[in-house]
């Protein structure tokens, strides 16, 4: 039986955890072995003390085989921190999961930005995580969420719509919908990006599930975004880990009269980045270049690729209606009055030159 199979088997021992299963696999490598300890061995074990012997009464409960078969039945993929799959971002914070499970495709390497937020989400809320989440998809990058209503749902539709990546983290076994009513929504992200949790298959959602899953959120990403956040939310727990992680953390400033927006007002005090336009991600993250985002000059202006003199007047009228970020081009075409056949001549001329960049879908951005 695979090694895989025990790991899972100790997986399912609720109160055992990361930390301290990787304790004792540090003293016996091997996870078939480890699980047969003998309970005075165990005793020795940090961490593990009088939990010995309530894990030695569990492990005659658990049927590893059947446990691991049902697991390779269920349609849902496993993986360990020995596979090249497992994120290396996921790697480098305190207490990774000892296994991730999933549906969909886990890309180690991809540039990913969480997006989160209040499930209690306001239309503005709701309409700021659906522009970030289409832009930065747009560009290539990889949206985390964790599948809650309000903005998680919000980021996760935009990438979708956009034709990107995005990942659900959720707080319960990835063969679980939760919150029942985003079946669909799961289905699609499993379809173009990955659903993945730590807890094995079949796990119910409970309160305790939750803030692990947001520091596998803020583990998976560079950086993470908080659209809109009650004084005390998930949300807020997120950008915790992610400041424990060493990594980016960004803030959606809102009205202030707004019980949704006193989390996100509260982070920019403490420091937090303050987002009103994508670069503000891009480039606090060093991703201006990667991605193709637009870069600034000394001024802080944006900086214009080629020089003014090389483009036409007609073109230059185009390129004024276009900002940097991803815009559709029937929407350039009814505010410049052309008709399509004019539109895509300039358009054309704009991108030889190297003033715009076409993205899929028919949307341009200037560069």
């Amino acid at each position: 039986m695979e090694k895989t199979a025990y790991l899972n088997a100790f997986n399912m021992v609720p109160y055992l955890g990361p930390r301290r299963i990787k304790s004792l696999l540090r003293e016996i490598p091997d996870p078939a072995e480890a699980w047969k300890a003998p309970v005075s061995f165990l005793q020795k074990i940090d961490g593990w003390g009088s939990l010995a012997h309530k894990f030695a009464g569990e492990r005659t409960r658990i049927d590893v085989k059947n446990e691991w078969d049902k697991l390779q039945n269920s349609g849902i993929w496993v993986l360990t921190e020995e596979n090249l799959q497992y994120p290396d971002l996921l790697r480098e914070i305190f207490s990774p999961p000892l296994l991730l499970y999933g549906e969909g495709e886990l890309k180690n390497g991809e540039i990913t930005i969480a997006i989160v937020g209040s499930r209690k989400a306001t239309a503005y809320g709701q309409e700021i995580a659906l522009k970030f989440a289409r832009e930065l998809a747009f560009l290539g990058v990889t949206v985390v969420s964790g599948m809650a209503l309000g903005i998680d749902s919000w980021a996760h539709k935009g990438a979708l719509e956009s034709g990107g990546r995005t990942i659900a983290v959720l707080g319960s076994g990835a063969d679980v919908c939760y919150p029942p009513q985003n079946q669909l929504l799961k289905h699609q992200i499993g379809a173009s990006g990955a659903v993945i949790s730590e807890f094995p298959v079949g796990t119910k959602p409970i309160p305790q599930h939750f803030p692990r899953r947001n520091r596998i959120i803020s583990g998976l990403s560079m950086g993470t975004v908080v659209v809109e956040a009650m004084e005390k939310s998930g949300a807020l727990i997120t950008a915790d880990f992610a400041l424990e992680q060493g990594r980016e953390v960004f803030a959606v400033p809102g009205n202030i009269n707004s019980p949704y927006s006193r989390g996100c007002n509260r982070l920019i005090k403490q420091g937090a980045k303050l987002l009103d336009a994508l670069d503000d991600i891009l480039e606090e993250v060093g991703l201006a270049i990667t991605a193709g985002g637009s870069g600034k000059n000394e001024d802080g202006d944006h900086k214009e690729t080629g020089q003014m003199s090389f483009i036409e007047k007609e073109e230059e009228a185009i390129l004024s209606l276009i900002p940097f970020q991803p815009t559709h081009a029937d929407e350039i075409i009814r505010n410049s009055g052309l008709s399509p056949s004019k539109f895509s001549e300039l358009i054309l001329n704009l991108e030889m030159k190297g003033f715009v960049r076409q993205l899929p879908g028919k949307y341009f951005i200037r560069i």
